[in-house]
This record gives structure tokens, C-alpha cells and sequence, in this order.
């Protein structure tokens, strides 16, 4: 009996060594791969806050200014731009009367404060903003930057498709700059084929009119020019091309009489101020419009003045639509 109680004691003792063996062991396997995960986890922690500085250096009209990386409390005072930072999803908390006129950006600016024509210096400071974006040679600059990274573009310093790229670069939305970039040349390559066989050899001219004259827009001020004449590679008439597109800032003055010169086959059109603007009756009602080719022919479109005075991403695509839409139909 003795004999095999201590058999019995041998056998437990050896069992729970064994036990406990086991358990030792788990637990240092346990151990040893969470030191071989954590230490990855931490650096690629690292490595993403490497990649995404709080900070981003961009040189402005103004000189090089700190802007947030991704800000979120943009009031853009630069109304041409405000569409922009729209497409790179940083929504504007703020901007100014002319964007909300705009039958093209309406659907965007629920929330957005309308900070009216002339925008108060004291209006834009209450807002808290961590990015303000103003024309180069704003009256306002300074007070604006002693409270807010305030950044100063000057207006055909780049064209639009660069811009687009200039604002990803100053808020870290390089990688939804260059999405954006890609699907509208994607858009581009499937319209244009289509236009240019229904145009073919006809010219092209964009008219507005105004209090004393009339403006014929070229191929870099917005009103659809840009798509026009460089996306789709449309013609304007010889004196369109020499006086708005080759020289001058993107458009030329002329007088009433001399929009023969300029009249292509399809005219877009629109009077300078806007639908309230009674300046294009004068241009409208004259025997001298309505015995152009163009007018007589039905290939006059009218264009929304507000809407198409943008050249953001977001007006652009509702443009070309339009653009297509009308030059495909009206040759068909």
C-alpha cells in the first residue's frame, strides 16, 4: 500500500509539471507575438503620422504660408474657387454672395453662411476659420492673416486643370486632385469625338454683351471657353482666335457693329450682368443679331451668366453637359 501511494504521488507530481509546463509555454508563445505585432502596429503608426503632417508649407501670392493639412473651417473669399475645394470634399463653412447665384453650385451650399458681396472683416473672424482664401491684393489680407493661415491667388496664374492640383497640394488632397483630374479626361475623351463630328469645320464664339459694348470670350476666362476651345478642340472665327484666344487676357471689348467679325456658326450667349441685366437688348434687339447666320439658323444657346462665369470642377462637368448636349443636337 505504501508502495503505491507513492506511485500514485509520482505520477500527480509529473502530471502537474507537465501542466504547468504547458501553460508556460502559452504564454510565452502569447508573449512572444505580441512583441512581434506591437512594435509593427507602433511603426506603421508612425509611418501614417509621417505621411500626414499637421502642417503643409505652400507659397501663395502672399508669400509661403503654414495651412492645415485636410482644414476644415474654409471661408473662401475668392469666389471663383469655392467649387474647388467642394470637389476635393473640404467643404467651405463660408463664402460669398455671387457662388449662391450660381444655378450650378446651389445644391452645395446648404450650411454654408453667405458672407454677402462685400464680405465684413469682422464676419470672417467670427467664423473661427483655420483657412481663408482671398484674391491677391485684397484690401483685408493682413487683418485676415494675423488670424488665420490666409492664402492669396492670383487669377490666371495657373489654369484650371492646374489649380485643381495647387489646391490638393496646399491641403493634402493630392490623391482626390488627381481622381478628379483623371475622370474628367475620361469625359473628355468620350464627348470630344462626338462633337467634333457634328461641328466639323464650323466655328464656334461665346457673345456677351454688356452696358457699353460687348465682350467675345476666348478660351481662358471661364463662360465655357476653356471647354470650347481647349478641351474640344473647336474653332473660333480668325478675328475670335487672333484678338481673344492668341493675345489679350482671355477675352476682347468690342463694339456692337463688329460682332459680324467675331459671330461663329454656334454662338453661346448670356448679357455680362446676369438675367436682371437689361445691357444685351441692345445687342438682342438689333436687326444686326438677328441677321447673323448663327441667330437665323437656331444655333444660339443661352447660357446661365452666373453659372458660367465658374471654371471649377463642379460647374465645369454641369458645362461640358450643356455643351455637348447642344452643339450634338443642333447638328443632328
Amino acid at each position: 500500500m505504501h508502495t503505491l501511494r507513492n506511485y500514485s504521488m509520482i505520477l500527480m507530481t509529473i502530471l502537474l509539471v507537465s501542466v504547468l509546463a504547458a501553460c508556460g509555454g502559452a504564454q510565452t508563445a502569447s508573449q512572444s507575438g505580441s512583441a512581434s505585432t506591437t512594435p509593427a502596429n507602433s511603426n506603421e503608426a508612425a509611418t501614417s503620422t509621417e505621411a500626414q503632417p499637421a502642417t503643409i508649407k505652400y507659397t501663395a501670392a502672399n508669400g509661403e504660408v503654414e495651412v492645415p493639412n485636410h482644414p476644415k473651417r474654409i471661408v473662401v473669399l475668392a469666389d471663383s474657387y469655392y467649387g474647388y475645394f467642394v470637389a476635393l470634399g473640404l467643404k467651405p463653412i463660408a463664402t460669398v454672395d455671387h457662388v449662391f447665384s450660381s444655378s450650378m453650385l446651389k445644391d452645395t451650399t446648404e450650411s454654408v453662411t453667405n458672407l454677402g458681396e462685400t464680405p465684413k472683416v469682422e464676419e470672417v473672424l467670427a467664423l473661427n476659420p483655420d483657412l481663408i482664401v482671398v484674391w491677391d491684393g485684397d484690401a483685408n489680407l493682413a487683418n485676415y492673416e494675423k488670424v488665420a493661415p490666409t492664402v492669396a491667388i492670383k487669377y490666371g496664374q495657373y489654369n484650371y486643370k492646374e489649380q485643381l492640383q495647387e489646391f490638393g497640394k496646399m491641403t493634402g488632397t493630392e490623391d482626390k486632385a488627381k481622381e478628379l483630374a483623371a475622370a474628367w479626361e475620361s469625359k473628355i475623351a468620350q464627348a470630344k469625338p462626338k462633337v467634333q463630328a457634328a461641328v466639323g469645320d464650323k466655328t464656334i464664339s461665346i457673345i456677351q454683351p454688356y452696358a457699353k459694348g460687348v465682350y467675345i470670350m476666348g478660351d481662358s476666362y471661364g463662360r465655357g471657353g476653356e471647354i470650347i476651345y481647349q478641351e474640344l478642340g473647336l474653332k473660333g472665327t480668325p478675328t475670335t482666335q487672333k484678338e481673344a484666344i492668341d493675345h489679350g487676357p482671355g477675352y476682347v471689348d468690342i463694339s456692337l457693329e463688329n460682332v459680324p467679325d467675331f459671330a461663329g456658326d454656334y454662338i453661346f450667349t448670356a448679357p455680362w450682368g446676369g438675367d436682371s441685366d437689361k445691357s444685351g437688348l441692345a445687342l438682342y434687339n438689333s436687326s444686326l443679331w438677328k441677321n447673323l447666320p448663327a441667330v437665323k439658323a437656331g444655333h444660339v444657346f443661352n447660357i446661365d451668366p452666373i453659372a458660367y462665369y465658374f471654371n471649377d470642377p463642379i460647374s465645369m462637368d454641369a458645362q461640358l453637359a450643356f455643351i455637348v448636349k447642344s452643339l450634338t443636337g443642333a447638328a443632328s
